[in-house]
Order: C-alpha cells, then sequence, then structure tokens
C-alpha cells in the first residue's frame, strides 16, 4: 500500500517554518502497513497543489494532505483537491451552523469569510474537528484515498488517529511495517556496509522481508531495519534474527538494538551495577554529564560534574599537578589520566573520566592540531587512556568527544577490549 503524504503552505517553504505533521503521519501509516514513497510541501498555490494531487492519484493507494484549510483566499487545498477530481465544491450549511456554534461559545461572531471552511468537494466525508473550526475530508477516487487534514498539530493529530483507527487500519487486517533501529559506535559507514551487506542482501528474498537502512550520525553509524510483515508477531521473529545476525558480526561496536541513544546504555549498565560516576571535562564543557543527565533517573548514578576548562582549575577543582601539565601539555594522556582520577577521588564515585582536547577553530599545532582529545577512564582501579583525532567544527568534535569517552566506559563496564 503506497502513501503519498503532502504538507500545504508556503511558510514550509521558507527558513522560518518547518513541516513536522509528516513524521507524525509517516509513524502512524508505517504501523498499518502503508509505505511512504514520496513527501511534498506545496506552496498555497491552487493549480500546483492540483498538479501534485493528479500526479499522485497515478500510483498512491492513499494520499494524505495537511494544511491549507482555513478560511482566507491563500487557504487553496479544497478548492486544488476538486480542481484535481474535476468536482465542484458545495458548502454544507451544516459545518457553518457548528463554526457559528464554536464562535458563540466564546462570545464572537463568525465572520463571512469562515463560510471557505464549509466548502466541500462533492461527494466527499466531512471529518469532525473538535478541535477547530476546519473539518477534515474524507474522499476516494479509482482505487485512491484522499484524507484531508488542518495543518495544526493539536488538530491534526487527533484527527489523524481517528481516521486510522476508523477507517485505514481495517483495510490492511493488521499487516504493518515493523522497524529496528540498531546502532554502531567505532566503524565507519563504509566498514559496517562492507560487512553488513552480505548478510542483508539476502533478507529481501525472505518470506517476511527486510529492507535495510544505513544512516550516518555523529559519533555512530545506525542500521535501520524495516519489516513488511502481516503480523507484528511474524515480523518479530524475523527481526530478532536479523538483529542477532548483525550482532554476531560486529559484536561489542552494537551498542544499542531498540534505538536507545548511548547515555541511556550506558546509564542502564551503571544502574545495573550499582555504581556511580564523576566527570572533569574540559574540551567538552560538560557536555558528557548533560548529556548522562538527560536521562531521567540519572540521579541514581550521576554524582557530580566538573568544567575545569583553564589550567587552574584542573588544579584546583581535580588536583592535576601544575608540572605535569607543564611537562606533558593540557591535551595529554597523563593529564586525561590525573583528571579522571582527580575527580573520582575527589568526589567518591565509583568511576572517574576524564576529557582534554582542542576543539578549535584555533588551538591546535603541528603535533597536536584541532580535533585532538584524550579520554581516560577509572573504573574501581582499572583505567583506560585514549587519544582521538576528531574532524570536523567545534560542536562536532565536542559531541565525538563526549560520545568515544561514554563508548570507552561502556566496554570497560562490559569488560570488553575494543
Amino acid at each position: 500500500m503506497n502513501a503519498c503524504i503532502l504538507a500545504v503552505g508556503s511558510e514550509m517553504l521558507t527558513p522560518f517554518r518547518v513541516d513536522t505533521n509528516s513524521l507524525t503521519v509517516t509513524e502512524q501509516l508505517n504501523a498499518i502497513g502503508y509505505d511512504v514513497r514520496l513527501k511534498a510541501v506545496v506552496a498555497d498555490d491552487a493549480d500546483e497543489l492540483a498538479r501534485v494531487v493528479d500526479g499522485a492519484l497515478a500510483w498512491a493507494d492513499l494520499i494524505v494532505i495537511t494544511g491549507g484549510l482555513g478560511p482566507t483566499e491563500d487557504d487553496v487545498t479544497r478548492d486544488a483537491v476538486a480542481r484535481a477530481l474535476g468536482t465542484p465544491l458545495d458548502i454544507d450549511e451544516r459545518i457553518v451552523d457548528r463554526i457559528k456554534e464554536r464562535f458563540a461559545r466564546r462570545g464572537l461572531t463568525m465572520a463571512a469569510i469562515n463560510r471557505r471552511q464549509a466548502m466541500v468537494p462533492r461527494g466527499a466525508t466531512v471529518l469532525e474537528n473538535p478541535n477547530g473550526t476546519a473539518p477534515g475530508l474524507w474522499l476516494e477516487r479509482g482505487g485512491t484515498a484522499i484524507v484531508i487534514l488542518p495543518g495544526p498539530p493539536r488538530e491534526m493529530t487527533p484527527m489523524l488517529e481517528a481516521v486510522i483507527r476508523e477507517r485505514l487500519a481495517p483495510r490492511t487486517a493488521g499487516a504493518g511495517l515493523f522497524r529496528r533501529v540498531l546502532k554502531i559506535t567505532g566503524r565507519s559507514e563504509s566498514d559496517v556496509d562492507a560487512h553488513a551487506q552480505p548478510i542483508y542482501g539476502r533478507w529481501l528474498s525472505q518470506p517476511v522481508p527486510i529492507s535495510t537502512t544505513i544512516l550516518v550520525a555523529l559519533g555512530q553509524t545506525e542500521l535501520h531495519l524495516t519489516a513488511r510483515a502481516s503480523n507484528r508477531a511474524d515480523a518479530d521473529v524475523a527481526l530478532d534474527a536479523a538483529v542477532r545476525e548483525l550482532q554476531d558480526a560486529f559484536g561489542p561496536a552494537v551498542y544499542s538494538v531498540d534505538g536507545r541513544p548511548l547515555e541511556a546504555v550506558v546509564g542502564a549498565l551503571l544502574r545495573e551495577r550499582g555504581l556511580t560516576i564523576a566527570t572533569a571535562e574540559s574540551c567538552t564543557g560538560g557536555l558528557l554529564a548533560s548529556r548522562l543527565t538527560d536521562v531521567p533517573g540519572s540521579s541514581d548514578y550521576v554524582e557530580r560534574g566538573v568544567v575545569c576548562y583553564s589550567n587552574r582549575a584542573k588544579t584546583e577543582l581535580v588536583g592535576v599537578p601544575e608540572p605535569l601539565i607543564a611537562e606533558h601539555g593540557a591535551v595529554s594522556e597523563p593529564v586525561a589520566l590525573a583528571m579522571a582520577e582527580g575527580i573520582r577521588s575527589r568526589s567518591g564515585a565509583n568511576i572517574g573520566i576524564g576529557i582534554t582536547g582542542i576543539a578549535g577553530p584555533g588551538g591546535g599545532t603541528a603535533q597536536k592540531p584541532v580535533g585532538t582529545v584524550v579520554a581516560a577512564v577509572v573504573v574501581e582501579g582499572e583505567t583506560r587512556v585514549r587519544t582521538f583525532q576528531f574532524i570536523g567544527p567545534r560542536e562536532m568534535v565536542k559531541f565525538q568527544a563526549a560520545q568515544a569517552a561514554m563508548n570507552m566506559l561502556r566496554l570497560m563496564l562490559l569488560k570488553t577490549e575494543r
């Protein structure tokens, strides 16, 4: 079942507004087996929208349109759909009465312009909107269903859920697109694909086919697995087997098989082991502590975090000896290790992490270029320290540094060498 999603509004073709409805619609449609093949943002132009709708009618089983149902002249969705279908628009006086009642409850009189919201393509079914004045519309043309919904998310979302529950889900009889997300760190996209392709290449010919998409994000590579199945039970069996194959191939580089971010995975390990953590950060400026505390319940294991940006702060706050900094430089493995050991000792936590580096854009040298980061982890007597060379602007270096430090800790907690 192929679907097309159209968001109507010239404002979303500027830098100031973003179409977020399409994400919600896609998620809801995938869950009942619709494969979204096209998304588009269309300007407030009836001719352009009519052309797009006409093109989608040739191949889509479902067209979902959001926005353009207001009372003003630039709200063109009703006109465009009627034009594409070659059908007239009629005023539905029942809608007019409901809009008048809605205004009256607020002590207001409906403006004449609001009658535009009662214009309905002939043959359409009106969808009630309990949260706004613009009703939605349901039409069918040949084998294609057309759903038209208002643009504001607080109105669109509950109406979409009702349409899916009452009209669309029964058409797919429990079938759906079911997904898993694996997150891998420490491996490049090309390396991941080289090792994964021989595995996922044969999944499309299975009884429950699985398609695979590789996405690259800062500090990680993601494998998105999508199973098309008649029910969730069959999808789970196929996806479980696929996940096991990839875990066997990549080993501990796979840090998440359920979509959780690294900070949530590390947090769960700390909680399971009853361990506490303290951080001493220089170039990351507290980002590691911030990410750890983004996880609900992190107070169970996060003891404290210190930003010791200057050399003096490294000495005063976590006890890094001045001679050590003078001898090796602030960005060095001995200093990072001293930061980790110092914050662990002073906080009484089980684990200490120290991060120091050059985030840029300035400050680099031939020996220590921009992007040089040193991370050290001390876990109850066991230590690990590593120098990294990251690329990208300042914020990317900071994120990758925090990611690398957390992954070092994860591997130590799992007693796994990289």
